[in-house]
């Protein structure tokens, strides 16, 4: 009779070790050169990221780590380590580790404990809600790559996304609700979402119909007035179009049409991170507030909250 024990895997992008010019341009070396990620020609790209774009780009990024660094850590690691612990408490008859697609601890260093500890199936959850080509496929890639080392290969059950999983509605739903009784129901609820280039869209990528899904439930779970929400993209990098309309480039135009207290939310990051802390909580801010707008809140990510973690129960649950 064979011996079955499943462990879970849980995934997200990952983060430098430290705050420091030299520790970001590592991470972002590693993050660049993946091809999900950027699909240029390596012969064309691979030049200009090492010559021009780290030298350059890693002493701004770094000091803006700097600015949102907790005394644990950086708080992308931080949120991770409490989901990890927190869903090991729920599940305490599986072992749940922890693997990031660039940085540390690398999903080599993940797969090979999992493995160590005798486990026959893995449960791999890239904590990604809206599948992409860039993130979740990039989860496949690195995890196949690094199967291929083993001659026994574990069952492998893999979560490609929870775009409208009722219980991750539920949760973002609770948020809403909380920052509305603290801060007061806005003018406009803007859902913003990181973006992708509008190529990996028209090439088959099913992002942007996952985050409009998110949305749609999300607006329907609040019971809100849809006139009275938005959905954007942050983040666009490089000259090629991105998906629209761009988050930074709305909040300029919101105050003119009579728009002065909005709230921010970012559905597709599972735990907050430098993108959400300082571009979104911090940089767009200063955008609406300049262009005429008078009150802003971010509504932070998921993280480590109780509806959450029983959301990742719920979706590992499936294969138990």
């Amino acid at each position: 009779m064979r011996f079955e024990k499943t462990g879970i895997l849980l995934v997200n992008l990952g983060t430098p070790d430290a705050p420091t010019a030299s520790a970001v341009k590592r991470y972002l070396r590693q993050f660049l050169s993946d091809k999900r990620v950027v699909d240029t020609s390596p012969l064309l790209w691979w030049p200009l990221l090492r010559g021009v774009i780290l030298p350059l780009r890693s002493p701004r990024v770094a000091k803006l780590y700097q600015s949102i660094w907790m005394e644990e850590g950086s708080p992308l690691l931080v949120y991770s380590r409490r989901q990890q612990q927190a869903l090991s408490a729920r599940l305490p008859d599986m072992p749940v580790v922890l693997g990031m697609s660039y940085g540390k601890p690398s999903l080599d260093s993940a797969v090979d404990g999992l493995i160590e500890s005798g486990v026959t199936n893995i449960i791999v959850l890239p904590l990604y809600p809206q599948f992409s080509c860039s993130t979740v496929a990039a989860v496949w890639d690195e995890l196949a790559r690094i199967l291929t080392r083993y001659r026994r290969v574990p069952g492998i059950n893999f979560i490609r996304d929870y775009a409208d999983h009722p219980a991750y509605i539920n949760a973002l739903a609770g948020t809403v609700r909380q920052s509305f009784a603290q801060h007061g129901e806005p003018d406009l609820l803007l859902m913003s979402y990181h973006g992708i280039p509008q190529r990996y869209a028209d090439e088959g990528d099913d992002y942007p119909q996952r985050c409009r899904d998110t949305t749609r439930e999300l607006v329907g779970a609040l019971e809100i007035d849809p006139e009275k929400t938005m959905m954007t993209f942050q983040s666009r990098f490089g000259r090629e179009p991105w998906l629209t309309p761009y988050t930074d480039e709305t909040l300029k135009m919101l105050p003119q049409k009579g728009i002065k207290h909005i709230q921010v939310m970012c559905p597709g990051f599972a735990a907050d991170c430098l993108e959400t802390l300082e571009e979104i909580a911090e940089q767009n801010r200063e955008i609406f507030l300049e262009a005429g707008g008078e009150k802003y809140e971010y509504i932070p990510a998921l993280n480590d909250g109780a509806a959450h973690i029983e959301m990742m129960v719920q979706l590992v649950s499936r294969y138990r």
